[in-house]
């Protein structure tokens, strides 16, 4: 039997090294799926993330694994690895100061406009590009300047900094603070903010606009969609440190 442990890094992935606990380094984006039993997407992983495949019984020839640089779980068929993944060392967490983000924040806003130039189309679970959700352009834009943040909305906002604000008070956003909108009891959207409460997201098609777009905080914006997101909206929070990779609930 195949032994992980004197695996060396770079081995391209072969079905007898498949194994619970093995790590892989992706050459290619991939889907990651939420359940053994659908194609519906939990994320999607980009060249050069690392995945571990999880100690769990196999389900519909799907696998459980988990991200490595956020913790994030989800199922694939361990098959769809061979030809796009190379056996790897475990990750190892790079951890920026308050100072170090603030500095990166450009390249995180430069990803987002680059983006929203693109033709695209909102892809819940989407992450790769150029379609997007709202919380997985967040953390493909953050992760672009090598800033990890966690996957979904109610997580990054769980993350962030808390800042008081509200649509009628505004002057303590920044460019590059994480507003967050959904229901008293939970968040469920996110975008970036731009500056002078104007914020760019990925929205769906029922309420939003089937992409990524910009739209306002201000009260005197009436657009539908700004409208819409406005009576949701919960508050809004800053990113100063990040994502240490363990799993979050």
């Amino acid at each position: 039997m195949a032994r992980l442990d004197n695996l060396p890094p770079g081995t391209p992935a072969a079905p007898e090294f498949l194994l619970a606990g093995s790590r892989w380094r992706l050459r290619r984006g991939l889907n990651i799926y939420s359940s053994p039993y659908s194609n519906g997407l939990a994320t999607q992983a980009w060249a050069g993330r690392k995945l571990r495949l999880l100690n769990e019984p196999a389900c519909q020839g799907r696998r459980r694994v988990e991200l490595e640089e956020d913790g994030y779980r989800g199922w694939l068929d361990p098959q769809t690895l061979l030809g796009l993944a190379t056996s790897c060392a475990p990750y190892r967490t790079v951890l920026l100061d308050e100072d170090s983000i603030g500095q990166r924040l450009g390249a995180v806003l430069s990803f987002c406009q680059a983006a929203a130039s693109e033709a695209n189309t909102y892809l819940w679970g989407g992450s790769l590009g150029p379609n997007y959700d709202c919380s997985g352009l967040m953390q493909r834009a953050f992760a672009s300047a090598g800033i990890w943040i966690p996957r979904d909305a109610y997580q990054q906002e769980r993350f962030c900094r808390p800042l008081a604000v509200s649509p009628n008070q505004l002057q303590l956003l920044k460019p590059g603070d994480l507003v967050f909108f959904g229901s008293p009891r939970r968040c469920t959207h996110v975008g970036l903010h731009l500056g002078g409460g104007r914020y760019l997201h990925s929205s769906g098609q029922e309420h939003g606009r089937g992409g990524i777009g910009i739209d306002s905080l201000h009260p005197h914006d009436t657009h539908p969609v700004a409208s819409h997101y406005r009576r949701d909206f919960r508050g809004a929070g800053r990113v100063q440190r990040c994502h240490d990779g363990s799993h979050l609930p």
